[in-house]
């Protein structure tokens, strides 16, 4: 009886708090269970209801009812906007959906704050419920029971409409079968919509009866999709009920979990999460046909220039593809495009022939498509004559962000694991520099060293959760492990410092017995050239054919392991070694600003690099750095001259990179008539990632096996379509496999 009289009240609490998230996760399941979308601007949803009714409320039933009403409208009109945003994203997956949603948030979120103000806003209940009630000898706020109660009754209601009527059937079968449903009279847009704003409609209410328990203030909209998410993943797709009971279980996780095992319940949300997540997988095939990111939809920018150019670049295309080609003649009256060293109809005899160490230079396509590459590195070196100091240490800061963003670009775009968690390593990255800089481990080199394999440790540890899942469920996993690493962050404060980061330790050394580096500049320069070194090798092992086993396992998944690869090994590696580079990442950032905070290496700075990988295009690595380099300018140069604004700029930075570029900048570049520049590395029959483009066909010139692990012919189609870009494509040899080496 003493241990229920000192935790009953935390358990009716976990109660009444884990309803409050039932009501929230239920719009959450129905929007992604039913309508198919991955909505991270929920919570939002919930600070509207929030927001509108705390500013309503006035202590009397009419202003609870006025708040209830005018929050519920607002957020149901915001869901049905919602709608609205995302159909044109229907054939792009879930990943487009959620820099979608998130930048709509943080949109949302901002013109809250703006509107509402910055400070946590009070809310008057009703004299009546404004009290405390006595149960089993305990006072308890009467607010909360009554609460309870109208979850109850609400979950009740929500089984009722989903399992006994006409219109839960409709929303079932919009799910399930929109053919049928759209044959018998109804439309699955209209169904869809409404979908969207019922789910809206229960965030808006979920935040005017919850702002009690709850309030609305900065951080709360964060705060309360995460904690959906959980009880999303926790209760499923299928049952109210599981729902009902996940919101529960995590209500008292919050509450009476604190207040038995504090240090503890901390870990244990996304821990259990992470657990259901990587259980389900472990009981669900791989995805044969390729497990990239989903199709992405024309761009409307690469098919108008396509239209321009096509017609040039297939003349082109054509003259190529007969005139290097030894003792092939070439098309009557077409120039030639013979390379050094080649001839329309073969090599002549005598002082014709070219010399051998002239025809290994590398050819005129593939300096065309170095150029970049060259015109970026020079900017890069000019920088510091060009910028202040402020400038400067945000270009070092963008270099770290951009090693993370490459390494997010090497698990979503070329091993298909798209990723939100990819900030964990960088922090096991950035923390272990400030602890070796503390302990006088100064010199540069030794800490990017020591930093890479303490994050490739990590990475190992947490690989073999993420490597069997596939699509959304990685995102989920990824972001649990990403949380989990955050909650470390803050409890492990003999460590990291806690919430207050880590900051006066030693400047680090750029090489053994220099002196340390202050000057902005000097920091810039060392970044710069970590940074140059970690992509070129990168590229390197991605142009090789360990690259190439990895972008097999990503577009032909079934074949490879039918070939008898062993693709959960490939993409373990390709997992340590983003892990790796992001640890890098880590180490730089910390060179570079001299202290780290925990909001540094949170999931805010996990969808920025998401986004800059997007931004880039998939398969650009030298696109994600670019993509970084303009999220670092949004948010502290250019938000810099409209002081508050920041999310709002980086909100719309999210929306018009998901609208207007969805190949990325590389897809610009255009590699045909329809622009398929970022086009991922492998492209096979059935990979989502690349419509229409080339190299799938019996004309491509690769074997079987070749196409099998993913390798795209080097033949006279792919030669029409123009090279994508240096960074984009891997070799086109194919890979060994596990019967013999490659054939030439």
């Amino acid at each position: 009886m003493e241990l229920l009289d000192a935790h009953l009240v935390p358990a009716v609490d976990g109660v009444a708090f884990g309803l409050l998230l039932f009501v929230v996760a239920a719009g959450l399941s129905l929007a992604f269970g039913t309508a198919g979308v991955l909505n991270l601007s929920h919570g939002m949803l919930y600070a509207i209801g929030a927001y509108t009714g705390a500013e309503l409320s006035d202590g009397t039933w009419g202003g609870l009812a006025l708040g209830l009403a005018a929050g519920t409208a607002a957020a149901c009109v915001a869901g049905a906007g919602l709608s609205a945003a995302t159909a044109p994203l229907a054939r792009r997956g879930h990943l487009a959906q959620a820099l979608l949603t998130f930048g709509l948030a943080l949109i949302g979120g901002d013109l809250l704050i703006q509107f509402f103000g910055a400070d946590e806003l009070p809310v008057h209940v009703p004299e009546m419920l404004d009290s405390s009630v006595t149960l089993l000898g305990h006072r308890y706020p009467a607010y909360r029971l009554c609460f309870i109660v109208m979850a109850v009754l609400l979950a009740a209601f929500g089984t009722w409409v989903l399992t006994r009527t006409r219109m839960g059937a409709a929303v079932r079968a919009a799910a399930d079968d929109p053919q049928m449903l759209a044959a018998t009279g109804h439309s699955p847009r209209a169904v869809h919509t409404g979908v969207l704003a019922a789910a809206g409609a229960l965030a808006g209410a979920a935040g005017v009866l919850g702002a009690p328990i709850i309030g609305p203030g900065p951080g709360t909209s964060e705060n309360v999709l995460m904690l959906s998410l959980v009880v999303v993943v926790l209760g499923g797709l299928r049952s109210l009920w599981a729902t009902f009971f996940a919101a529960v279980a995590v209500g008292e996780v919050q509450t009476l979990g604190v207040s038995v095992a504090p240090e503890l319940a901390p870990y244990l949300l996304f821990a259990a999460m992470a657990a259901v997540l990587v259980l389900r997988s472990r009981f669900a095939e791989p995805a044969g046909a390729g497990h990239g990111s989903e199709t992405s939809g024309p761009d409307p920018v690469a098919r108008f220039r396509g239209r321009l150019t096509g017609p040039l670049r297939r003349r082109r295309g054509g003259a190529a593809g007969t005139a290097g080609v030894p003792g092939t003649a070439g098309t009557a009256g077409a120039p030639s495009d013979a390379g050094p060293g080649q001839a329309e109809a073969g090599p002549l005899p005598g002082r014709n022939r070219a010399p051998k160490w002239l025809a290994r230079l590398p050819g005129r396509a593939v300096r065309w498509q170095a150029a970049p590459l060259l015109v970026l590195l020079g900017v890069l070196i000019a920088l510091p004559a060009l910028l202040d100091a402020y400038s400067i240490s945000l270009a070092g800061s963008a270099l770290a962000l951009g090693l993370l963003a490459v390494s997010v670009t090497v698990l979503t775009g070329y091993a298909g694991l798209p990723t939100l968690g990819q900030t964990a390593p960088f922090a096991v990255g950035a923390y272990a520099t400030a602890n070796l800089a503390d302990a006088g481990w100064t010199t540069g080199p030794v800490q990017i060293v020591l930093s890479a394999l303490a994050a490739a440790v990590f990475a190992a540890v947490v690989g073999p959760a993420v490597i069997r899942a596939r699509g959304t469920t990685v995102l989920m996993i990824t972001l649990a492990i990403g949380e989990l690493t955050g909650a470390v962050v803050n409890q492990l404060k003999s460590v990291t410092g806690g919430a207050d980061g880590l900051v006066g330790f030693p400047a680090t050394q750029a090489l053994w017995g220099g002196e340390g580096m202050l000057e902005e500049s000097e920091l810039y320069n060392y970044a710069l050239v970590v940074a140059v070194v970690a992509v070129a090798l990168t590229l390197l092992v991605l142009r090789s054919p360990a690259g190439k086993l990895l972008t097999g396992t990503r577009g032909a998944e079934a074949r490879m392991r039918a070939s008898g690869h062993p693709v959960g090994r490939y993409l373990l590696v390709a997992h340590i070694c983003a892990g790796a580079l992001a640890g890098v990442g880590g180490s730089l950032l910390v060179t570079v600003q001299q202290y780290l905070s925990p909001a540094d290496v949170g999931f805010e700075i996990a969808a920025f690099a998401l986004l800059a990988v997007v931004i880039g295009g998939t398969t650009s690595v030298i696109g994600a750095l670019l993509g970084a380099g303009l999220i670092v300018a949004t948010r502290d140069w250019v938000a810099g001259s409209w002081p508050g604004h920041g999310p709002l700029l980086l909100g719309v930075l999210f929306v018009a990179t998901v609208y207007v570029l969805p190949r990325g900048l590389a897809g610009l570049r255009g590699g045909g008539p329809g622009g398929g520049g970022s086009r991922p590395p492998s492209c096979t029959a059935g990979d989502p990632g690349a419509p229409g483009a080339p190299g799938t066909s019996d004309t491509s010139g690769t074997s079987d096996t070749s196409e099998a692990s993913g390798a795209s012919g080097a033949s006279g189609a792919s030669g029409a379509s123009g090279a994508s870009g240096a960074e984009d494509q891997p070799p086109s040899a194919p890979a060994p496999t596990r019967a013999g080496k490659a054939s030439p």
